[in-house]
């Protein structure tokens, strides 16, 4: 008699199939789940860096790839956007269809995917300010430490509306979450602040987290960033086994995990592009889970920072010189690309799991990812100055001095947080070959008018970067007529071009004097332009194009689209600085310099019919937008 074959458990079924009786334990030298052993197959995938629309799809590819967990962060920044308001899908903010974090993780827990959380408060990931809110510069003077006495009261805000949404979602009380991360690579900071990390974790327990919780650092700082009883768990690019050796050798009896093991990089503007051998990651991919020991494979989901979420590193801490700002692609060479396509890379991660996994589950068939569409060439339907929209649309604040776009009193008292910010001066003399000075580092991009006429010089290559109007040069001057000019309005248009993702604590826009002649200028109006949806769907009065070179304009695209709307990319080849904006939401930033030269555009962002796209282009416009079914990869770096 022919045997019947069994079918597979699900991923529940199996670990939770006779009922909970305990959630992952790391008391061996092995991870249990609910008594059973487990090996933690996992990947890094940001729910609020991919449409709310896709989630499904990428979770069932990870799913399909073998994996057993998704990783996620949690950004403070984007969840209580103002101090007080917090948005978890229906808060009004911009963000807000991203940030249904209680959807994500029911979601993954359907396509059968366990949880690991990093909840924060910092987050690092290429992410604005590492995560945390532009607000608490405010009042705060340092992050990420016990010392300063506002900080941790911040946190503890938070957490009193993030941890119950997580507390209810914990494994053993069926839901996915089977492990939470205190604080991210803390070790990094070297600063030993017992005090702080304790604090944390006592909030996080104080909120009925029962699940496993962690610490994530490169193994190379030692027991810096570590909490005595809490599993130590390691970030690293580099030989598998001379890192979990020394991770073992800090923690002998405890599982070992790659909390971070890298699958490509991100980009700064100006680099080349990262792309690696995807064999190159299944050798270290194999050596892991050899070791043996448990990994989270962070990217796996390639993803984008939207609207102006794009952070920069630092080189250096030399004020704003050493500014490296991060694309707003978050492609990171992931096994499934920014837009959903999957690689080699993803084949050959699901070879060795395949191979190395003991505990076979149902495996579904990985969906069908529909095909790039290529909308045809648009030409502009209209045109705004950025002075006109200035005039018209811009909310002017008196202020003696320039001060920093953090340090306005809008949003409820909250600040601006991203876009740009506009310093205007009217009725001024200026005498012919006057010189502008910017005192300190322009924070980070300045355009120079003068009656609404561009004046300061656009770039014509990389090295300009290093010259007047970008966050490299201190102390920089522009001689701004040949004429003498009576009763001149001066605008200097600042962009916030990502804050830096370590932590530091420096202001956007302008923070030192500006001088005319070493004359300084006072009685300022200030003009934040955020470029929220509400304010770029109200911009009216667009009149034909009327010039294109130098001059600094928003211009009009109308998309009709007559079928179900469909992925795309605006190529950005032909355009020079700026961000571009679809349906009022701000899609990002390009940047001629390259390595990105295509802006993702997802089909959920568009509708069946006419759809609005702005492009807010600083320098010089060519005639036409065009559109590409490619990725595009390239800029004046490259050979």
């Amino acid at each position: 008699m022919a045997l019947v074959p069994t079918a597979l458990p699900t991923l529940y079924e199996y670990y939770r199939g006779n009922g909970i009786q305990a959630g992952l334990s790391d008391r061996q030298k092995h991870f249990t789940l609910n008594n059973k052993e487990i090996t933690i197959y996992s990947g890094a995938f940001h729910y609020f860096r991919v449409p709310r629309a896709h989630w499904r799809d990428r979770l069932r590819q990870m799913k399909a790839a073998g994996l057993n967990a998704v990783e996620t962060y949690v950004p403070w920044n984007l969840h209580e956007f103002e101090e007080g308001h917090f948005d978890f899908g229906n808060g009004g903010s911009e963000f807000q269809d991203f940030l249904h974090l209680e959807e994500f993780l029911k979601t993954s827990q359907e396509e059968d995917l366990f949880a690991l959380v990093r909840s924060g408060p910092y987050i690092n990931s290429e992410w604005d300010f590492g995560g945390m809110p532009s607000w608490i510069i405010r009042k705060s003077t340092s992050v990420r430490n016990s010392g300063d006495k506002y900080f941790l009261s911040f946190v503890k805000a938070f957490f009193n509306v993030l941890m119950p949404i997580l507390a209810n979602l914990q494994f053993q009380k069926g839901g996915p979450i089977i492990a939470l991360q205190i604080e991210n690579e803390y070790g990094s900071t070297k600063r030993d602040d017992q005090t702080y990390l304790q604090a944390l974790r006592k909030m996080i327990i104080d909120h009925g987290i029962i699940e496993l919780l962690y610490t994530c650092d490169p193994p190379r700082n030692g027991k810096h960033g570590a909490i005595p009883d809490v599993l130590q768990t390691a970030n690293f690019a580099g030989d598998p086994k001379t890192m979990l050796d020394m991770l073992v050798e800090m923690q002998p009896n405890k599982p070992r995990m790659a909390m971070e093991s890298y699958t490509g990089w991100f980009d700064h503007w100006m680099d080349n592009h990262h792309h690696g051998a995807p064999s190159a990651y299944k050798t270290q991919l194999e050596n892991i889970l050899g070791y043996p020991a448990s990994v989270n494979m962070y990217m796996f989901v390639g993803s984008t920072s939207f609207g102006f979420m794009s952070a920069a590193s630092m080189s250096s801490h030399n004020n704003n010189s050493g500014l490296l700002p991060d694309t707003t692609s978050y492609d990171y060479d992931a096994p499934i690309s920014e837009h959903g396509a999957t690689s080699n890379k993803y084949e050959f991660i699901k070879e060795v799991i395949n191979a190395h996994n003991k505990v076979k589950t149902k495996i579904p068939n990985p969906p069908v990812l529909k095909p790039l569409v290529k909308y045809a060439d648009l030409r502009p339907e209209g045109q705004l100055l950025i002075s006109n929209v200035v005039d018209r649309f811009g909310t002017k604040i008196a202020s003696k001095d320039v001060i920093p776009m953090e340090k306005l009193d809008i949003n409820h008292n909250s600040g601006q947080s991203f876009g740009y910010i506009v310093y205007r001066k009217t009725n001024l003399h200026i005498s012919a070959h006057s010189v502008l000075k910017i005192s300190g580092y322009v924070r980070d991009t300045v355009l120079v008018l003068i009656n609404g006429q561009l004046v300061s010089p656009p770039p014509k290559n990389e090295s300009d970067v290093n010259g007047f109007g970008f966050w490299r040069l201190h102390d920089s001057t522009l001689t701004l007529s040949n004429i003498a000019l009576e009763r001149a309005t001066l605008d200097l248009v600042v962009e916030n071009f990502g804050r830096n993702t370590l932590g530091a604590i420096i202001p956007k826009g302008l923070t030192d004097p500006v001088y005319l002649n070493n004359v300084k200028i006072t009685d300022w109006q200030i003009v934040p332009l955020e470029f929220k949806k509400s304010w770029n769907n109200a911009l009216n009065g667009w009149h034909p194009v009327n010039g294109r070179d130098k001059v600094s304009a928003l211009y009009k695209f109308k998309l009709n689209i007559e079928d179900e709307p469909s992925d795309t990319y605006l190529d950005m080849r032909d355009w020079k600085k700026g961000i571009t904006i679809v349906n009022g939401f701000v899609l990002g930033r390009y940047f001629f310099v390259g390595p990105q030269q295509a802006l993702y555009l997802p089909g959920p962002f568009l509708r069946r019919g006419d759809n609005d796209i702005i492009v807010f282009e600083h320098y010089n416009a060519p005639s036409i937008l065009k559109f590409s079914e490619d990725q595009i990869f390239g800029g004046p770096t490259h050979d």
